[in-house]
């Protein structure tokens, strides 16, 4: 099991008996699994995952998880480990003060490069002080206690809307802050756009689509498919691209799909056309190619005899032995700009 430093940190308070837990009343918003959670399970957790690789991980260690917050505002204690994004952090501090019931806890841990100090002062602001804090495993934690006598009001209620979906590019799609690319569109994906073919018809998928851009740009050019599957890990990218697909519903099937790319598709009919820009990161900063080879493994597994798998990649990531493993013929469409697009046919089983 990875170690997560973060994770380990945030139990430190309770492990140390700096804080007492009540039995069976916790939330913890952005869990993840670890060996250091297990020591939770007694209090049987509430887990709060938006990021299905995650959230797979904590079911099958037998958790209860969910891809966003209940509106229930009596947990006794709140655990947090909130992303980098700084909106999305503050959000994250206003629901987990929204949750937790007057006098109970809400715990927070960052690792120090991953914004501590940014986050850390943003819940100093929001509570009123701490009621504790310490630096472990290159981490900060701190928490305090509800108090309503103390918490900022028109900071939580600012807050609650940090990350809210927003219009962006003049209005033509709906994004909001945390996910990939989150108000502009990235290089990669707008390559793979101007070279897209027209006249695409049949059944295709777009893996990895954030929220839409690349799915939006396939169905103007190709009126004539009649179903796309959208699958998207992060829940909430997901539903930021339903909302901004939502546009043809009425002419094409479409099917979204909250879904771990890595772990292969889910069996169904073969795909005529499947379209990618995958990550090669999960949520950290190292570079993981792994994650866009297994991309490629799921779109040649399900990509029909004659079809086509169009891929755009960083010119960097090794990707070709593997592409060449798994389809007779590759067509570099574009390199430039320190990106590939690459055309994939006869796949190989």
């Amino acid at each position: 099991m990875k170690k997560d430093a973060a994770l380990d940190a945030l139990l430190l308070p309770w492990q140390q008996r700096l804080v007492s837990f009540a039995q069976g009343n916790t939330l913890f918003l952005r869990a993840r699994e670890g060996a250091a959670l297990q020591a939770l399970r007694a209090l049987e957790p509430l887990c709060v995952q938006p990021f299905k690789p995650w959230a797979d991980a904590l079911g099958r260690a037998g958790f209860e998880v969910l891809p966003e917050a209940p509106q229930a505002q009596d947990f006794a204690q709140v655990l947090v480990l909130p992303p980098r994004q700084r909106e999305e952090s503050r959000a994250l501090l206003a629901a987990a003060f929204d949750a937790c019931m007057a006098g109970g806890w809400v715990l927070v841990s960052v690792a120090n490069d991953e914004g501590a100090k940014a986050i850390e002062g943003d819940f100093k602001k929001l509570a009123g002080g701490f009621d504790g804090q310490l630096g472990k495993y290159h981490c900060r934690v701190f928490w305090a206690r509800r108090d309503d006598a103390r918490l900022d009001a028109g900071l939580l209620q600012q807050w609650r809307m940090a990350d809210a979906p927003r219009e962006i590019l003049q209005g033509q799609f709906a994004s909001r802050p945390g996910v990939f690319a989150w108000n502009r569109v990235d290089a990669g994906s707008a390559l793979l756009v101007a070279h897209l073919p027209q006249g695409m018809t049949g059944r295709a998928a777009d893996l990895g689509a954030g929220w839409g851009f690349l799915a939006d740009a396939m169905l103007q050019k190709n009126p004539g498919l009649h179903a796309l599957d959208v699958f998207e890990a992060d829940a909430r990218a997901l539903a930021l691209a339903e909302r901004n697909l939502r546009r043809y519903q009425q002419d094409i099937r479409l099917g979204f799909h909250w879904h771990d790319v890595t772990a292969g598709l889910p069996a169904a009919a073969r795909y005529d056309w499947i379209i990618s820009n995958p990550p090669f990161h999960d949520t950290g900063k190292a570079a993981q190619p792994g994650i866009g080879q297994a991309f490629i493994r799921a779109a040649a597994d399900m990509l029909a005899a004659h079809g086509a798998f169009w891929l755009v990649a960083n010119a960097h990531l090794p990707y070709e032995a593997l592409l060449m493993e798994r389809f007779a013929s590759l067509r570099v469409v574009a390199a430039t700009q320190g990106y590939k697009v690459i055309e994939c046919r006869q796949v190989r089983r």
